[in-house]
């Protein structure tokens, strides 16, 4: 495993580079160690995302125990989520990665869950949005330091299906609410960045549906701009 300094020394690629090619790793292999100092750092690095207002906090599980009872509740969440799935994707890698998570959750090395303070609002709408983005920008943060110190995370919320069950197991208080699951460790091969579909294609401009770039190549963008900036 690569030491401490080495990862280090990797968080420093450049973050467009990192982003590129981030994509959610769920199979990991089983005991490979990761220091404190190494996950301290990823979650110093997510730490600078969370807001002011509210703060975004980490439980660690390291215990054989802990993992034991979210993987059992992220089974029983797997178990009927994964019929939806089948309804609305064909995508078989998709289903069989979520299904090795789902059978080896306790074998992953680390697994974090992200907490706010507070719990969600019932109303208005508007109060459970800015509920749940607080946490949003430091679990990102994570997975992007995760994937550029060379490791394999992922998001999943499916162990917090009963977030009573959740809060027992964690010793939660009540007034902290779990909000996401990230499962890190090395990874199985080398992970794949998630396929996405071209920018112009998900964007639209003052209203939706006015789609001017769709369809547009994003590298033939960039030519367009610097050849204007060379006549220039």
């Amino acid at each position: 495993m690569p030491t401490f300094d080495e990862i280090a020394d990797r968080l420093s690629a450049p973050v467009a580079e990192v982003m590129r090619t981030q994509g959610p790793a769920r199979r990991v292999r089983p005991g490979g160690e990761i220091d404190d100092d190494t996950v301290l750092e990823l979650l110093s690095l997510a730490n600078h995302a969370s807001d002011d207002h509210r703060r975004c906090e980490f439980v660690v599980v390291r215990s054989p125990e802990v993992k034991h009872q979210l993987a059992r509740a992220n089974r029983q969440g797997w178990s009927i989520y994964k019929r939806v799935l089948r309804t609305r994707s064909r995508e078989d890698t998709l289903l069989e990665s979520r299904q090795w998570l789902a059978d080896h959750f306790e074998d992953v090395p680390v697994i974090v869950v992200a907490c706010v303070r507070g719990r969600r609002p019932l109303f208005p709408a508007i109060g459970a949005s800015a509920f749940y983005g607080s946490a949003f920008p430091a679990i990102q943060n994570l997975l992007l330091a995760a994937r550029a110190a060379g490791l394999g995370a992922a998001r999943t919320t499916l162990p917090l299906w009963s977030r009573w069950e959740a809060r027992r197991t964690l010793g939660l208080p009540r007034r902290v609410t779990p909000v996401a699951v990230i499962p890190i460790g090395w990874p199985r091969g080398t992970p794949e960045p998630a396929r996405v579909p071209p920018v112009g294609n998900v964007t639209h401009l003052d209203r939706w549906g006015h789609q001017p770039y769709r369809a547009r190549p994003v590298g033939n963008t960039q030519k367009g701009r610097t050849s204007s900036a060379e006549k220039a």
